[in-house]
């Protein structure tokens, strides 16, 4: 039942879908094809009745999923090109098709989970980390803004750690993933062949409470990191609705946290703060993961079209010279007018869902 082994591997094992991401030295990183290819699995694996769970997991020791084919974004980006436009439509629609998914989604969220890799696991009915994942939506630093769902995902964390976590781009461990709502149980990769084992033997009809239930007898328990740790602050520095107030209150802290944090801030996308920002607040009002993905589309359309997107990736990926030049360079250049096209209507390419069956 496998499929060649290229980038993306499916097959099944016992009674579990696997999806393996098979990019192990770009740290699994997303392509337009593999995103198909994924869409694909989840038809196949859902019209299997010998299938009971899908698990996904990534290839190598590095992570589940450094996130989208950044490079290949940012070369039609320069050359007027429209993958952009074809390679996130796609994914968001994969991602709510992860979210709705009838059967039981397991997500083995080991190593590196940033963007894309988020997407695809975050949405899913089981999210298991471990001590060596490390999450992160960095999506600012590159003129973007956290997409795949990540708006939808960040407002719904609690109280202000969502608008940190979008804005700085810091990176969680699994316990702090766990609190802010991005997954669901950690369990040590001591134990991951075991429960590997054990859910290529659940049997059909099973569900997924007793899937959890199963989850849980590997668990370590654990629900809070470093992070966490820091709540109280976070709510207090990011309980504001515009980057002026959140910056004016970090420096009236004069903390050392609140000088990191400060400076995390200062090296990312003026631009693509102010749109994070907008996109969370609205987010929180949203009542589907669907409405969140639909202002997420309209916004990236406008950022691929943006000189930030561009030197973003080129500061980042392409020369990694770590100096990007953003315009504007400053939150007070940021103006309405600016912010509008991020939130505009955009008529017939507008992301619509297949309806449901």
């Amino acid at each position: 039942m496998a499929a060649a082994e290229g980038d993306l591997i499916v097959r099944r094992e016992g009674a579990a879908g696997i999806i393996r991401l098979n990019r192990p030295r770009a740290i699994n990183a997303m392509t337009l094809e593999m995103s198909l290819g994924i869409d694909a699995a989840l038809g196949r694996f859902e019209a299997d009745p010998e299938v009971t769970v899908v698990l996904l997991e990534g290839a190598g020791e590095r992570g589940l999923c450094a996130g989208g084919d950044i490079r290949g974004l940012y070369e039609s980006s320069k050359e007027g090109g429209d993958l952009g436009k074809v390679f996130w439509r796609q994914e968001y629609i994969m991602n709510a098709r992860i979210a709705a998914f009838p059967k039981p989604y397991v997500a083995y969220m080991d190593g590196l989970v940033m963007g894309g890799g988020v997407g695809l696991s975050a949405h899913g009915r089981h999210r298991i980390v471990t001590e060596r994942t490390k999450l992160a939506m960095p999506e600012v630093g590159l003129g973007f803004f956290p997409d795949v769902g990540g708006t939808w995902l960040l407002s719904r964390s609690p109280g202000e750690l969502g608008a940190y976590l979008g804005l700085t781009g810091v990176t969680m461990n699994g316990p702090d993933a766990v609190h802010a709502r991005f997954a669901d149980a950690v369990v040590s990769t001591a134990k991951w062949p075991d429960l590997r084992e054990a859910l290529t033997k659940v049997r059909p009809g099973t569900p997924s409470s007793e899937v959890a239930r199963l989850i849980d007898g590997f668990a370590t328990g654990e629900t809070a990191g470093p992070v966490a740790a820091q709540q109280d602050k976070i709510d207090a520095w990011f309980a504001h609705d515009n980057m002026h107030d959140i910056i004016a209150a970090l420096k009236q802290d004069g903390s050392e946290q609140a000088a990191a944090t400060l400076k995390a801030l200062n090296e990312k996308s003026p631009r693509g703060m102010v749109v994070t920002l907008t996109l969370l607040r609205l987010a929180r009002g949203a009542t589907s993961l669907e409405q969140c993905l639909v202002r997420e589309y309209r916004a990236a359309l406008e950022v691929f079209r943006s000189d930030d997107f561009r030197e973003g990736v080129r500061a980042a990926i392409i020369d990694k010279d770590r100096s990007p030049k953003w315009s504007p360079p400053d939150i007070d250049d940021v103006t309405p007018a600016m912010l509008a096209p991020y939130l505009a209507e955009i008529g017939a390419d507008e992301l619509t869902f297949p309806p449901s069956k």
